[in-house]
């Protein structure tokens, strides 16, 4: 039965990385427990577990003292003398208890205990594992989706985590089987367990996409300066060279637009534009607008985030984009308000 016993704790430490000596720390209490719910709260108790020789032993202690008040806590010197004559008052006296002794119910107390310590001790690994991961990728595999509420369930490592629709990229018909890179942004811990946040609509996933497939920004001769994103549609992406050599928006986009479109397809087909930053705001608003070409951008008076940018009239559609999509990512992008005019309209709002 011991063999067993601590067989299993070998077990436990190779196949889910809990310490075996947290293990032994969880099943002495859950012992002392057991012992106690049976027997008097107020006995003292020790347990000894040995795994060099596989053995469990639990030990009544008693204060020697001169005379026995409590007998469920003390033993008189003259009893204990009888055992050995090395005993002083105040000394602690230890009578072995069997342990298979015990009944079902403290056997049951036990085992819960166990098991609690076993969960508290995967969910203290979990954390461990994935603070380290927070603000990162990881590779997943949808195990489960559900046909009600669009939740999907991923296999991620060892372990099942769940990716709730709105964290899911809008018109992306996850099924099971479907290998994805999720986003982790955040751990919280609860009474019921960690759970581990996880989103495939956060900018940070486009950004960590790109860290994988260019090495320039792998290395920091690329960075990434700022994103916007409108999940399942279209982002913008800044990027700048820290190497007058190197080429940001040529990197990022790759020979024959490889890197670029191993991106776009890890995010069911998003857009992406990719600009370069600038500190200058006008550049930076122009390079923002794109694809449209931006004849002019000025910044109104009283005002230290709100420009004027002035297009052509065929530039002027192209550049608000469909439903304003495109004005309001490059506003998102750039952190300005941004009024855009044509040639026509400006000369008609002059005549009037």
């Amino acid at each position: 039965m011991n063999k067993e016993f601590f067989e299993s704790l070998d077990l436990l430490e190779k196949e889910k990385g809990i310490s075996k000596e947290y293990m032994l720390e969880r099943i002495e209490a859950a012992l002392l427990s057991a012992y106690r719910k049976e027997n008097s709260s107020h006995e003292n108790a020790r347990i000894k577990l040995d795994p060099l020789k596989q053995e469990v032993r639990m030990y009544r202690q008693l204060t020697v003292v001169d005379e026995v008040i409590d007998p469920i806590t003390e033993i008189s010197l003259s009893d204990a003398h009888m055992k050995s004559k090395k005993y002083k008052l105040g000394d602690v006296y230890e009578v072995e208890i069997k342990t298979k002794n015990f009944g079902r119910i403290a056997a049951q107390a036990a085992k819960q205990v166990i098991i609690q310590g076993i969960r508290e001790a995967e969910r203290g690994n979990l954390i461990r594992e994935y603070e380290e991961k927070k603000e990162d990728i990881v590779s997943a595999v949808v195990v489960r989706v559900d046909p009600n509420s669009g939740n999907a369930t991923l296999e991620i490592g060892k372990n099942e985590m769940v990716l709730f629709r709105n964290d899911q990229i809008p018109n992306e018909n996850l099924q099971v089987g479907d290998r994805i890179k999720v986003f982790i942004t955040e751990i919280k811990k609860a009474a019921r367990g960690p759970s581990i946040q996880l989103s495939r609509t956060h900018p940070g996933l486009v950004s960590r996409l790109f860290e994988l497939e260019v090495p320039e920004i792998k290395d920091g001769t690329v960075e990434i300066k700022r994103i916007a994103r409108e999940p399942g549609s279209r982002t913008k992406i800044a990027v700048c060279s820290n190497d007058e050599n190197v080429d940001a928006i040529g990197a990022c986009i790759g020979p024959k637009g490889m890197r670029k479109n191993n991106v776009t397809a890890e995010l069911a087909g998003e857009k992406i534009d990719i600009i370069l930053y600038s500190e200058n705001a006008e550049e930076f608003i122009s390079a923002a607008l794109a694809p449209a070409t931006v004849d002019s951008v000025q910044k109104l008076p009283d005002s230290d985030r709100s420009y004027r940018v002035r297009v052509a009239d065929d530039q002027l559609s192209l550049a608000i984009g469909k439903e304003g999509q495109n004005a309001r990512l490059a506003a998102k992008l750039t952190g300005c308000k941004i009024d855009i005019k044509s040639s026509r309209s400006e000369a008609a709002e002059a005549g009037e």
